[in-house]
């Protein structure tokens, strides 16, 4: 499926899903919709390796829940479909292994660059409080499942896993509205279902507006 097609049934269906819910009563029903993005690269201040090139940018449509509140704590879930549009260049000819099957193949493969997709399908558990009026700070711990089209000599095509920590704040600009700001720590790999399985650890940074319904 194309990735522009893919994205609007993403939308079509968070869109019904938000339809369904707006008459519906309970703990599960959508507090608010938003979309965030998220731009990863891989040389960075915290995790830099030298072997390959890695920038990731995301595109999540998300869906927002509310579990409850606890003290000053409130708690959500987020459900976020997402599409990540990945570029990728093996730099260190060497990390391929002599002992592999086709090599030299592989060397050429793996070090010319690639364009991948991911899409990944995601749920985010949120713990914010309020830090000042209108503004607070927020943890999400995220877990995936999702299938990218290419391989690499980091990780095979097809399904796998993807886990994010976040942490930012959300600013409340109108009694419908709100803004988010924060960076997360995210890994990407297949638990060992394929091989290679090196994966991706990354630092990003990201950016996201959201709606209240109610």
């Amino acid at each position: 499926m194309h990735k522009k097609h893919y994205l609007f049934f993403l939308f079509f269906i968070l869109i019904y899903t938000v339809k369904a819910q707006e008459n519906k009563k309970g703990i599960l029903n959508i507090k608010k919709v938003g979309v965030l993005y998220n731009t990863v690269n891989a040389k960075n201040f915290i995790f830099e390796d030298e072997d390959y090139k890695y920038t990731s940018n995301t595109l999540k449509l998300q869906a927002f829940y509310n579990l409850g509140k606890w003290r000053s704590f409130d708690f959500e879930l987020i459900v976020q479909p997402q599409i990540q549009v990945i570029k990728h260049q093996l730099l260190n000819s060497y990390f391929v292994l002599p002992s592999e099957e086709n090599f030299e193949d592989k060397i050429i493969e793996f070090t010319t660059p690639k364009t991948m997709h991911l899409y990944a399908f995601e749920l985010g558990f949120v713990v914010k409080r309020e830090f000042l009026k209108n503004l607070d700070f927020q943890f999400t711990a995220g877990l995936g499942v999702a299938t990218i089209d290419t391989r690499t000599e980091r990780l095979a095509k097809g399904f796998t896993f993807l886990e994010n920590a976040s942490l930012g704040f959300s600013y409340k600009t109108t009694k419908k509205t709100a803004l988010y700001i924060g960076s997360n720590i995210g890994h990407i790999s297949n638990l060992d279902f394929q091989s290679p399985n090196n994966g991706y650890t990354f630092l990003g940074f990201e950016v996201g507006v959201s709606y209240f319904l109610k």
